[in-house]
């Protein structure tokens, strides 16, 4: 689950109505940086999952994804898989959306749903006294959502929102520009909340259907952290999940390339900055070579501030406010991307630059200072993503939906000591040689006088990229 791309999050009010109430619990959620042990349970009922006991924390994090996205959506309705996430949460049993937030808030558990490409997820953060009444929430949530003809027509009205907002964002833009390109008649080609049109035409029974082929027990990936043991986790988790189909009912997603590769889209809009967002073709997580394309990519873009591209795009030019590359290794094809934002009248040179930089290293390879420093980084930085209960639960889904071994951590950084120079060398070239697909959304700007305060570029965020390892 590596490309983090436009999530279906709470709205606004609700969001901001449960951080304010779960504020202390997220405080309380810091676990011991590092020292991470990883238990594989299995509940009674068969369900497997992943457990790291911290009982100095007085909190239960949960994060699961169901295998299916949304490429399970009707090839004629996108927007149902992100349409559920956003209103499965609204009531569910016998409590109405009032009731049930109530019931969230009361307790300060945070409860929320998200849609990928290849995942449907959820997260739970609850204090331990509140547990069965957390999971009891999440467990009609995900059985028994109401649905109701007014919360579907409020999430609908927002999902509305949100799609006119994107269609003048260059951000989105490109990026919706980009993959209807590399994906053509695919369904990683579907927009993520679907257009206005198709979302209109969703019914509940759509989104029923959707849950009953996608929520099923054998395409299930759980984690759990927090200070709960085996035992009881295992009780949850069956109380939650255990009365869902043993098996999913999937459509077939074919495994594809991106296609188009050599092309720029150029798509017009007055805005002073243009968005640049550049994909071509990566390297799968499971090949031999993706920890060595890991540490290029690092090197290219990935290291922001050290990064090639920064160095030689923001720092020696000007052109861009940031710059940054990444490795989006999907469940059906590996991309890899490069984005930014430039002022309009230096679109056409920014691009010219990136690629530029990105062959240079296709043909050079990296140094091995460059190849040292990127390893001592990324060796340094990895525990990171375990000093939080909420961080370590979404790592123990993130390694069991990419397959990587329940001991990934511990052989983690000696897969990156094993990469040599040769091996940097080669695997550069191999993920940097080839053509990439560009989405250029923005319009040509007069240029700007020397001096000029508007020459500097302004802070633009790029699209959302990727999660990496």
């Amino acid at each position: 689950m590596m490309f983090a791309m436009k999530l279906t999050m709470p709205t606004l009010p609700r969001f901001a109505a449960r951080a304010a109430a779960g504020a202390a619990l997220l405080l309380a959620a810091a676990a011991p940086a590092w020292a991470t042990k990883i238990d594989r349970v299995v509940s009674p009922g068969g369900i497997e999952f992943w457990l790291v006991q911290e009982p100095t924390v007085p909190l239960i994090a949960m994060d699961f994804a169901f295998i299916g996205g949304t490429t399970q959506d009707p090839a004629d309705k996108p927007g149902v898989a992100s349409l559920v996430a956003g209103t499965i949460d609204e009531g569910s049993g016998n409590l109405p959306s009032a009731a049930f937030h109530e019931a969230l808030e009361a307790k300060a558990i945070e409860l929320s749903f998200s849609a990928t490409r290849d995942y449907f997820s959820g997260q739970l953060r609850t204090l331990v006294e509140n547990k069965d009444t957390a999971f009891e929430l999440m467990r009609t949530s995900i059985n028994a959502p109401r649905l109701d003809p007014a919360d579907l027509e409020r999430i609908r009205g927002e999902t509305y929102a949100i799609l006119r907002r994107e269609s003048t964002s260059p951000n989105d833009i490109a990026s919706d520009n980009w993959w209807a390109t590399a994906f053509a008649g695919q369904p990683y080609a579907h927009p993520l909340r679907g257009t206005p049109d198709s979302v209109k035409r969703i019914t509940a029974d759509d989104m029923r259907a959707y849950m009953k082929n996608v929520f099923a027990r054998d395409n299930l990936k759980v984690g759990i952290v927090g200070n709960i043991d085996a035992a009881s986790a295992g009780a949850l988790v069956d109380k939650v999940f255990g009365a869902l189909p043993a098996h999913a009912n999937l459509k077939p997603v074919p495994d594809v390339a991106p296609q188009g590769l050599g092309r720029v889209i150029k798509v017009d809009l007055d805005v002073p900055q243009s968005v640049l967002l550049l994909g071509g073709a990566g390297i799968p997580r499971k090949d031999p070579d993706f920890m060595a394309a890991f540490l290029v990519n690092h090197i290219l873009g990935g290291g922001s501030l050290s990064s090639r591209l920064y160095k030689e795009v923001r720092e020696k030019r000007g052109l861009v406010y940031s710059i940054y590359s990444a490795l989006a290794p999907l469940d059906h094809t590996s991309l890899f991307m490069t984005s930014t934002a430039t002022r309009g009248e230096a679109a056409d040179e920014t691009l010219a630059l990136t690629t530029k930089e990105i062959h240079r290293l296709a043909e050079s390879g990296p140094t091995e200072e460059e190849l040292a420093k990127a390893k001592s980084y990324l060796k340094g930085s990895f525990p990171l993503r375990f000093d939080t209960s909420s961080k370590i639960a979404a790592q123990l889904v993130l390694m069991q939906v990419e397959d990587l071994g329940i001991d990934y951590i511990d052989k983690r950084n000696g897969l990156i000591d094993a990469v040599t120079p040769a091996d940097a060398k080669r695997v550069a070239k191999r993920l940097l040689d080839g053509n990439l697909l560009v989405a250029m959304v923005g319009r040509e700007q007069p240029a700007v006088a020397k001096g000029d305060p508007g020459a500097s570029p302004g802070p633009s965020g790029p699209p959302s990229m990727v999660k990496a390892h």
